[in-house]
């Protein structure tokens, strides 16, 4: 399945500031996740050559990711969030550095609550479409980083 039909189409929405074409910083509120989503597949659209489940798994954890960065470390108050992405021949990964509160997280690998829990899929959802996920805080900063290896076009 083409990762083209499960895009919908908004108006592109200005951006707080890019530092250069694969980094954007925005701050919530007024950024949103569509902010993030937006930015996703402007940096990815150039690169025809990344198969579609690639694409597709990568962009989905990533819109996770900033996602539970915007609802979970804002903490009703708003943050700033600098996102980087980068592209290779071998390998798609992401950089998210943001200004929330320090969170108690634990990365054990993907494990989903139990079909009756209100939440707490993210966080595994994103472990399963990606190779690696990294969490630490740096001074005030909570960084996060994935990666996902890149599989040849048939």
């Amino acid at each position: 399945m083409s990762t083209a039909s499960c895009r919908t189409t908004r108006p592109q929405r200005p951006h707080t500031v890019t530092d250069s074409d694969t980094t954007l910083a925005l701050s919530t509120p007024p950024d949103d996740i569509d902010t993030v989503q937006d930015f996703v597949q402007r940096v990815l659209e150039p690169h025809s050559d990344i198969v579609d489940i690639d694409r597709f798994a990568f962009e989905t954890a990533l819109v996770e990711l900033a996602s539970n960065v915007i609802q979970h470390a804002a903490a009703g108050t708003g943050i700033t969030c600098v996102l980087s992405i980068h592209a290779d021949d071998h390998e798609l990964s992401a950089r998210i550095s943001d200004t929330g509160t320090a969170g108690a997280v634990t990365l054990s690998g993907p494990v989903l609550p139990d079909d009756l829990a209100e939440s707490g899929r993210g966080l595994a959802l994103i472990q399963m479409l990606v190779d690696s996920v990294h969490f630490e805080r740096v001074g005030d900063r909570n960084v996060w980083t994935i990666s996902r290896a890149r599989h040849p076009l048939p």
